[in-house]
């Protein structure tokens, strides 16, 4: 009794690889006026971008959706089967439809068609037929069309919803240029995620303030000053005449001191402190806090308020601690 040769994953999952690339590639030269054209309307959409398919074309669907909207353009999908059964009202003349269908003529698209006409909902196809139904009906039509799927069988969709994927890629950053989208805009789309942290959080929310800010007065000798960083261990004291900022002394002005050999007893910090300070905010991102440590390579920074007096201290500690660094 014979047995078949034991499949190659390695090359079968090469293969796989490799005509999805090429697939993707081909779509390059097929950008022009009509992908243009479809981002023109995208992008004068008063409504939403009500994204549709059915199947594969629907999995891929929702995540176009979802990639649009977290990029600045307002989108969510609908099923086209629920759309024939009370889901349609979601549709408005306001919006406009991109459509998904590797053939252009599943029935359950095809079928919303004259209902997309009568709202006047303007209407982009993605398809791999350029003749099809929903081409045709389309008022921007986007090719995703593959010579072969990379299913050996050449049935189950592959390259066709890869290429349809990239294609909603390419449509969602090409938006996103054109609305000058930013990571702070992006980051308000994703509150729940480590960026939306990163990019959302304030100065205030990390700062150290009240009793925890170390202060001490141009007159402290530094042996006290030395006794007041340790106690409140942030590497650094603000140095303060009243609620005026003198000052701050930190690690790199103690080497200095040291090199020096001051006594520590009776030199007075006002001698030793860095007088011109960089100072942020309480209103500025804590990522540009930590862009300001990084470049001038420092480990605090002083918050002022509106009259130049110290109302916190922010750490590259504390910026680990909140997930900023």
């Amino acid at each position: 009794m014979t047995h078949a040769a034991p499949p190659s994953y390695v090359d079968s999952a090469r293969r796989t690889v490799r005509m999805e690339a090429e697939a993707v590639a081909a779509l390059e030269a097929r950008i022009g006026s009509e992908f243009a054209h479809a981002c023109e309307l995208l992008l004068a959409t008063r409504g939403r971008v009500v994204v549709t398919g059915m199947g594969k074309s629907g999995h891929i669907g929702t995540k176009i959706a979802a990639t649009l909207a977290s990029t600045g353009t307002p989108a969510f999908f609908v099923h086209p089967g629920e759309a024939s059964h009370g889901d349609m009202g979601m549709i408005t003349g306001d919006d406009c439809v991109l459509a998904l269908s590797n053939s252009g003529s599943t029935n359950e698209v095809v079928m919303l068609l004259p209902l997309l006409k009568r709202l006047g909902t303007p209407l982009v196809s993605m398809t791999g037929n350029p003749s099809s139904t929903l081409a045709q009906a389309a008022d921007a039509h986007l090719d995703t069309g593959v010579e072969t799927e990379a299913c050996p069988l050449d049935l189950a969709p592959t390259s066709s919803t890869t290429t349809a994927l990239v294609m909603g890629d390419a449509l969602a950053i090409a938006l996103l240029e054109a609305r000058g989208f930013t990571a702070e805009d992006f980051a308000f789309s994703h509150p729940g995620g480590a960026l939306g942290r990163k990019l959302l959080l304030m100065v205030e929310d990390v700062m150290r303030s009240g009793p925890e800010i170390p202060r001490v007065t141009p007159e402290t000798p530094l042996g006290e000053a030395l006794l007041e960083i340790s106690a409140k261990g942030l590497g650094m004291t603000t140095v303060v005449d009243g609620d005026h900022l003198e000052g701050v002394f930190t690690d790199g002005d103690l080497r200095r001191a040291i090199d020096a050999r001051i006594d520590i007893n009776e030199t007075p910090i006002g001698d030793l402190m860095t007088r011109k300070a960089r100072t942020i905010t309480e209103g500025m991102l804590a990522a540009e806090a930590l862009r300001i440590m990084e470049e001038n390579r420092i480990s605090a920074l002083v918050v002022v308020g509106d009259h130049g007096e110290p109302v916190g201290v922010v750490s590259l500690l504390g910026l680990l601690q909140a997930g900023i660094a």
